[in-house]
């Protein structure tokens, strides 16, 4: 199949392909099943799916709840692996750059855990090598000892320079959130400008981009929210989509969530998330806030996958099914191990 070819014929074949990985994917069933297993019910269960492979070679290694860490962030790098060769022309460089965000996935937990302690293998289980940094350089960053020797062997990432201003006071009070929120403003600013360069396609993966922002800020505006701070919101919001950083941050002082909901509304575009955004008008938990609005994303996005077949859409759909259906079982693993009832555990899913 031609990559570099102009026409359709390699985005026909690109989303057929999807079409047929998607279909593979857990049916929401599958869940209310597996919230009734034990875990090692949960185990045998994920050995006979499309994990079968990982589970085998790893299951001489790893066993229990390491085996389906470690399973599942192989299946998920390998899955991504796939898709990058098969997207043609520039839908190649748009699903590159979207899958940067696990460089700052992989290395916000590499410091992480270094911080509080804990063990080179237990880090590695939950790492997920589907962007630039590849394993090989994983590896060589996980075995440096302190917080600051990680970041040190940072030098040549594109983001390092964000990593030197911010790494000095990460390491000392042992969290990352403010790191984190400048990787991530870098991480949207580039996705931004990759998307407005003129390359064919550039539009619709604007329109993904946007959305992105636009949910990840609302979800920030309702955590702060619900945390009852006062303080300037705006560096903890991204700008380039609907709302100013100054518009939200204007929105974390309105006195009610009603008042906050008919400002968003006046602006937002998309029927499924207004739609969301009514359903928040009544008292609900952070995760439940958090769950909904990306089960909100993913349904926009799969609106304009269909409007938009031969684009970048159905490649970002499948991308970010996929990523939830491996979370979603780490959760519900996780979950069964900590003795979390059924319940709870269910609120941390995206069905």
């Amino acid at each position: 199949m031609a990559q570099n070819s102009g026409g359709p014929a390699p985005y026909i074949y690109v989303s057929t392909r999807l079409r047929v990985r998607k279909a593979k994917l857990l049916p929401p069933e599958e869940y209310q099943r597996l919230l009734n297993m034990s875990l090692p019910e949960i185990i045998r269960l994920i050995g006979e799916t499309e994990y079968q492979k990982e589970v085998d070679e790893l299951g001489t290694s790893f066993e229990g709840i390491d085996l389906i860490e470690e399973a599942l962030s192989w299946n998920l790098a390998k899955e991504y692996q796939r898709v990058i060769e098969l997207a043609p022309g520039a839908l190649k460089e748009f699903t590159m750059a979207y899958l940067r965000r696990w460089d700052i996935y992989n290395v916000l937990t590499i410091l992480r855990g270094k911080t509080q302690g804990m063990k080179e293998g237990k880090i590695k289980e939950v790492l997920i090598p589907a962007g630039s940094l590849d394993w090989t350089t994983l590896d060589r960053i996980l075995k440096e000892e302190s917080c600051e020797r990680v970041a040190d062997s940072l030098k040549s990432w594109k983001m390092y320079p964000i990593i030197a201003a911010e790494i000095s006071e990460g390491c000392s009070i042992g969290s990352f959130s403010k790191l984190e929120n400048e990787l991530h403003k870098r991480l949207y600013a580039d996705l931004l400008q990759v998307a407005k360069k003129g390359v064919k396609g550039g539009d619709q993966f604007l329109k993904f981009v946007q959305l992105e922002i636009d949910v990840k800020n609302i979800k920030t505006l309702f955590r702060m929210r619900g945390d009852g701070s006062e303080e300037d919101a705006r560096k903890f919001f991204i700008p380039g989509a609907t709302f100013t950083p100054e518009e939200l941050q204007q929105m974390n002082l309105m006195p009610s969530r009603n008042e906050v909901i008919d400002t968003l509304l006046s602006k937002i575009k998309g029927k499924s998330v207004q739609v969301a955004l009514e359903e928040l008008r009544t008292e609900k938990s952070e995760q439940e806030v958090d769950a909904e609005l990306t089960r909100t994303q993913l349904e926009r996005m799969e609106q304009l996958s269909k409007i938009n077949p031969f684009s970048i859409h159905p490649i970002l759909v499948f991308l970010e099914k996929k990523k939830h259906e491996v979370f979603n079982l780490r959760a519900i693993a996780r979950g069964k191990e900590s003795r979390l009832s059924s319940d709870t555990i269910e609120k941390y899913l995206v069905i």
